[in-house]
């Protein structure tokens, strides 16, 4: 894939008008956009039709997390909102992550539309290892997101949403048809913010990341474009 389809910005604001002022600036350098809970709690569903009808993808970021009943039924709603990405988190449990597989196959048939693709969150990349310590987890990050992983796949999930730290573990141990989609990416001139486990766009790629994402280093500068422009270059490797 060119870089321009690997690149997804982080629309991680609280308004319809921001969001759409923000790619309007980004849609001839960037393609494809995540709507996260922030955006999709202000605006509602109508917030995905606006980037879709700009021709950009979109990765709704919702990180569906409940009983295995309760998750389905939320999946096949969104399925009809043809998002190119959503996720749930691997936590969940398998039950619960093949649910989901099974309502949006069935949602998207019944349709006749394309299925979206569905990743299980693994280790937020927030989280380090005293952070998981702190809740109750006595395994490594890396260790945790590999069982994830695997679980998720046994699913019958597309993928995962890693960190950068897991993303070439994850690829060896899982094939080259399981995608991985990196958050905590940051370019060599950018901050970390509340990252923790993060990488630049040159290494997440060269580890086997599918996808990355990056918000605020495009989203908070003052030329969107132009930040966009450089984290591709950063990816062109």
């Amino acid at each position: 894939m060119a870089a321009i389809d690997r690149l997804i910005v982080a629309l991680d604001v609280n308004s319809e008008e921001r969001a759409v002022t923000l790619a309007e600036k980004l849609k001839n350098d960037v393609k494809f956009f995540k709507i996260g809970l922030e955006l999709f709690s202000s605006t509602g569903p109508k917030i995905v039709e606006r980037i879709k009808e700009m021709g950009c993808d979109v990765f709704l970021d919702l990180k569906f997390h409940d009983i295995p009943t309760t998750v389905a039924k939320a999946a096949a709603a969104v399925t009809k909102l043809e998002p190119f990405f959503f996720n749930v988190h691997a936590s969940g449990g398998y039950d619960m992550m093949k649910r989901a597989a099974d309502a949006v196959g069935q949602e998207a048939s019944r349709l006749g539309i394309v299925k979206p693709r569905i990743l299980a969150v693994t280790i937020l990349t927030s989280l380090d290892e005293a952070a998981l310590k702190e809740i109750g987890l006595s395994a490594d990050p890396a260790k945790a997101v590999l069982r994830l992983a695997h679980l998720a796949k046994r699913a019958g999930l597309d993928g995962v949403v890693a960190s950068p730290s897991e993303t070439k573990a994850i690829r060896k141990e899982l094939g080259g048809d399981f995608l991985i989609v990196t958050p905590g990416v940051r370019p060599a001139w950018a901050v970390s913010n509340d990252q923790k486990r993060v990488a630049t766009p040159e290494a997440a790629i060269k580890d086997g990341a599918d996808y990355i994402v990056v918000g605020r280093p495009v989203t908070e500068s003052k030329d969107p474009a132009a930040s966009a422009r450089e984290i591709l270059k950063e990816m062109k490797i």
